[in-house]
């Protein structure tokens, strides 16, 4: 991964912070690192814990955001959530999964897309 490339995502996080808190939530963790990867956002809507993925591209040119979370990529992040939540030994809290979906660059703008209760936990035992 590039400084450029790393640069921008960083950005694209930062939008997505901002474009989230103005729809009232609040971001309680970022760039969250556990055993086996890192989970992008948590925040909450309300009372719901709210696992937060952002996705950002310049263009369409593979498929845009929403391709890049797969079914590989939605049990990875059920398994990151759940190593999270057992850690702080939360167990019986509403959660929920969310993408946030950034396409365009700040020069030729932005749109920015939420996605709530985008997928069901997948691959865990409940």
């Amino acid at each position: 991964m590039t400084l450029e490339t790393r640069a921008f995502g960083k950005q694209g996080e930062a939008e997505a912070v901002r474009f989230l808190e103005r729809r009232g939530y609040r971001i309680v963790d970022r760039n969250v690192r556990l055993r086996r990867g890192e989970i992008d956002l948590i925040a909450y809507d309300g009372d719901v814990l709210v696992f937060i993925e952002v996705k950002a591209r310049r263009s369409t040119r593979f498929g845009g955001t929403l391709w890049a979370v797969d079914a590989r990529k939605q049990e990875r992040l059920s398994r990151l959530a759940v190593e999270y939540l057992a850690r702080r030994r939360s167990r019986d809290c509403l959660c929920r999964f969310d993408l946030v979906l950034i396409q365009g660059a700040a020069d030729r703008g932005v749109e920015i897309e939420l996605i709530q209760n985008a997928f069901e936990a997948k691959g865990v035992s409940q």
